[in-house]
């Protein structure tokens, strides 16, 4: 009888194999959920990096709006003092232009039309006065022709200075003057103007040396026709000149004709 018991004894080796297995997997899941949750918190700590440097940007961002706003601010103020300097400025140089331009025009028409009183001119009308007075200037030195109050003496012409003021007045076509006579002296006036044969205008003065007045007539006596010239003493010899050359340009010159020398 035989004692090899081999052929009867239970296989268990299957049974080892399938519990080997089945720790496998067990540690092959295990495993797999710690690299996913490795995965899992690398993620996580991803998104809180980004979240982090976002919230920094942001963060960054807001100062530098807000630093732009400080200096924004900063410059309104520093801006404010030269923008009310210039919006004081602008009305006041305003208001110093009127001012100027109203004393400028004030100035300008200063003078009042003026006023000549009629004096008998029995030829004021004739041709020699009617030639004469188109050619008189407009201007003599500083002074310049003057509005005359209407109705004016025919044959009248004056000037003025622009402040007003003593006038020089021109007037054609009046009677011989009662102080011309034959012993009177002259003062004779050439001019570049005179026509051949013109030896210069005669001009006999006519003044009350009592009286203290500042002017003076004179009379052109060599025309056939009188030409009286009232003019000031600071006028200088141009009305003299002016009218002298306006005279010999238009009148011809006629021998002279004094009155005779009272008894």
């Amino acid at each position: 009888m035989s004692n090899d018991t081999r052929g009867t004894e239970p296989d268990t080796t299957p049974e080892r194999t399938d519990a080997t297995d089945a720790d496998a997997t067990k540690a092959a899941d295990a495993t797999e959920q710690a690299t996913d949750a490795t995965a899992a918190e690398t993620a996580d700590a991803a998104k809180s990096e980004d979240s982090e440097v976002a919230e920094s940007k942001d963060s960054d961002a807001v100062e530098e709006a807000a630093a732009s706003q400080d200096s924004d601010e900063d410059y309104e103020v520093r801006r404010s003092p030269a923008l009310i300097a210039t919006a004081v400025a602008l009305p006041v140089a305003l208001v110093v232009g009127l001012l100027v331009m109203g004393v400028l025009a004030n100035r300008h028409h200063s003078r009042d039309p003026l006023v000549l009183g009629a004096v008998p001119a029995p030829t004021a009308s004739g041709p020699e006065c009617t030639a004469l007075m188109p050619a008189l200037p407009d201007k003599i030195g500083d002074y310049t022709t003057s509005e005359l109050v209407q109705p004016a003496p025919p044959a009248t012409h004056a000037w003025q200075l622009p402040d007003g003021g003593d006038a020089i007045v021109v007037r054609c076509g009046l009677d011989r003057p009662l102080e011309f006579v034959k012993s009177s002296s002259m003062n004779q006036i050439q001019t570049s103007k005179a026509a051949n044969g013109d030896s210069g205008v005669n001009w006999f003065e006519v003044r009350d040396q009592t009286s203290g007045v500042t002017s003076g007539t004179y009379w052109a006596v060599d025309r056939g026709i009188y030409i009286a010239l009232t003019m000031p003493d600071n006028a200088g010899p141009g009305p003299l000149q002016d009218i002298s050359a306006a005279i010999q340009q238009t009148i011809p010159q006629k021998p002279i004709d004094p009155n005779p020398i009272p008894n």
